[in-house]
């Protein structure tokens, strides 16, 4: 099973852009389709973007397509998440998720594991 740590949230004013990191551990890490999730307080966590195992296969939730873009670097187990144009409801924890095999475009978070611990996004002036 493979192990994440998300890195680089933080407060940014609406407009700006932040690149939020995964580095994953412990298994085979191309073996895996990625996703981003966010979850804001009070709501249920919610996909943001998915990857499939060698990157060449994206999805994207409407209220984030063509502000996001999600990245992945088998070499260094890493998965990004690139976010321009940051909205104040995009406030949120944003976790990595992980899952072992393909990627389709009806997966949700309850098809993803591996959670990190998360890492908060504040958009706000």
């Amino acid at each position: 099973q493979v192990q994440v740590v998300e890195s680089g949230g933080g407060l940014v004013q609406p407009g700006g852009s932040l690149r939020l990191s995964c580095a994953a551990s412990g298994s085979v890490f191309d073996n895996y389709a990625m996703g981003w999730f966010r979850q804001a307080p009070g709501k249920e966590r919610e996909s943001v973007a998915k990857i499939s195992r060698n990157g060449g296969v994206t999805f994207y939730e409407d209220s984030v397509k063509g502000r996001f873009t999600i990245s992945r670097d088998n070499a260094k187990n890493t998965v990004y998440l690139q976010m321009n144009s940051l909205k104040p409801e995009d406030t949120a924890i944003y976790y990595c998720g992980a899952r072992l095999g393909g990627l389709s475009p009806w997966l949700g978070v309850a098809d993803f594991g591996s959670w990190g611990q998360g890492t908060q996004v504040t958009v706000s002036s």
